[in-house]
């Protein structure tokens, strides 16, 4: 570990900064303060084509690629040198016009984009773009994929062990079994709603001036349908318009995109508790690493860590995350800054998103199911039986079915033996008596293969 990842405060950028390589171009201040270059120079492109803005002649071939290298080449120099203008101008948005203005340099083309850089903009029209680019490029660049390698991953462990016979639990208690392969399965139904409902937030932006009324623009070329230039700007960037904003964006789009991800860490939080539990009943081993230490004292653990870290970054994501929720769409009247210093905290929240899915990756890649513990806690409890023999009894009509089981079951050991003595002596047709006298723990599973296997 180098020595400025141990002096970092955050462990995203210290202890686990090798995890987030993928989001530092998106989050860091270098990624807004290019995304910020972006939004003013596309915004300038878009005025160069508008008819109403005479003044601003189209762009020649040369033009476009000045403009277009200042985006694609942008470098940690670049962002360096915004930051020691802001110094002066001790305002991060200004910097960039002032950034861009000093790239463009004194050709003949130059002196009218200068002009008309940040024309009719607040810096919110910029800041809220470049957010709303951050968080989409977050979504389909990195976490989408990752949702999609671990659910990849838990379809085909469903399919696997599809006809696995494992011992159900609710309260803890033995319940009627089910499939390890159908509980992977109704994992993965769960991401793939989660998933969906992320994937599907709408990500908004507003370009519309100072108080959101094109004020400004409409002074200066009343002609012009802003509304109209506005929404395609913001739309040629990929994003949503929003046309009824105050100063701000009102954020409730970020809303929206922290509470469905929330969702989708909740689920995946209850997995892992679900895999830990399971570890420790033995059904799951865990691939030992040679050199890797389980406890400071007792040489023989092999603890589920992968699982814990997991459940603690999904845990502080969604903290972060419904921070965000609650805070960010209030805004006193036209404009506070609270939500200014909230923003810069985005990527954090997604960096615990993201160290906790490769943590969850790594764990689920290490796990060895142990079929001989699982098929011995299964086919130990012939108590769940109990159920599957009132239930037919119900069909033919047997009176009490649920209580004649309870007194012979509940609170008390039940054996093979006591409980095909019982299922002798109903009144049921000998097909169905041999049919109950055949079932077994293991094979009172009902569709639960089936629906591991059409995942």
């Amino acid at each position: 570990m180098k020595i400025s990842t141990l002096k970092a405060i955050s462990p995203a950028d210290g202890r686990y900064s090798d995890k987030v390589n993928d989001l530092r171009n998106i989050f860091s201040e270098y990624g807004l303060i290019r995304y910020r270059v972006l939004v003013e120079i596309r915004w300038l492109q878009c005025l160069s084509d508008e008819p109403f803005v005479p003044e601003l002649a189209p762009l020649t071939s040369v033009m476009k690629d000045v403009l277009n290298h200042i985006i694609d080449d942008f470098s940690i120099d670049d962002a360096e040198s915004i930051k020691k203008i802001e110094a002066t101008t001790n305002h991060d948005v200004k910097a960039v016009e002032y950034f861009i203005r000093e790239k463009l340099g004194d050709g003949p083309e130059t002196q009218a984009l200068k002009d008309f850089l940040h024309f009719g903009c607040t810096s919110e029209d910029i800041n809220n773009l470049s957010y709303a680019l951050m968080l989409r490029a977050a979504r389909s660049d990195v976490l989408i994929p990752k949702m999609r390698d671990l659910r990849n991953t838990l379809n085909t462990l469903a399919k696997e062990h599809a006809d696995l016979p494992m011992l159900s639990r609710t309260h803890g208690q033995t319940a009627s079994p089910t499939t390890l392969g159908k509980e992977f399965a109704n994992v993965v139904a769960r991401i793939d709603r989660a998933h969906e409902q992320f994937a599907n937030v709408e990500i908004l932006g507003k370009f519309n001036g100072a108080v959101g009324n094109y004020n400004a623009h409409v002074i200066a070329y009343p002609d012009a349908d802003w509304p109209a230039i506005a929404h395609r700007f913001v739309e040629s960037l990929g994003i949503e318009p929003n046309p009824y904003t105050t100063q701000i964006e009102p954020h409730d789009w970020t809303a929206e995109y922290s509470h469905a991800l929330m969702r989708y860490n909740t689920i995946l939080i209850d997995f892992c508790r679900d895999v830990w539990g399971y570890i420790s009943l033995g059904y799951f081993k865990q691939m030992v690493a040679k050199n890797e230490v389980g406890s400071s004292t007792m040489p023989h653990k092999v603890n589920p860590i992968d699982f814990e870290n997991a459940e603690g970054n999904f845990g502080m994501a969604n903290a972060m995350l419904d921070h965000f929720a609650e805070k960010l769409p209030i805004s006193r009247w036209q404009r506070d800054l609270t939500d200014s210093t909230v923003q810069r905290n985005l990527g954090s929240a997604v960096a615990h998103v993201v160290i906790a899915q490769q943590s969850l990756m790594k764990g689920v890649g290490k796990l060895q199911i142990n079929e001989a513990a699982i098929n011995a806690d299964v086919s130990a409890a012939w108590e769940v039986l109990a159920e599957a023999v009132q239930t037919v009894m119900r069909r033919y009509g047997i009176p009490e079915p649920y209580e004649k089981l309870k007194a012979i079951t509940r609170g008390q050991a039940v054996t093979r033996e006591a409980l095909f003595e019982f299922i002798r002596t109903l009144d049921l047709p000998d097909d169905e008596i041999e049919r109950l006298l055949a079932l077994t723990p293991d094979s009172y599973i009902g569709l639960a293969a089936q629906q591991a296997r059409d995942i």
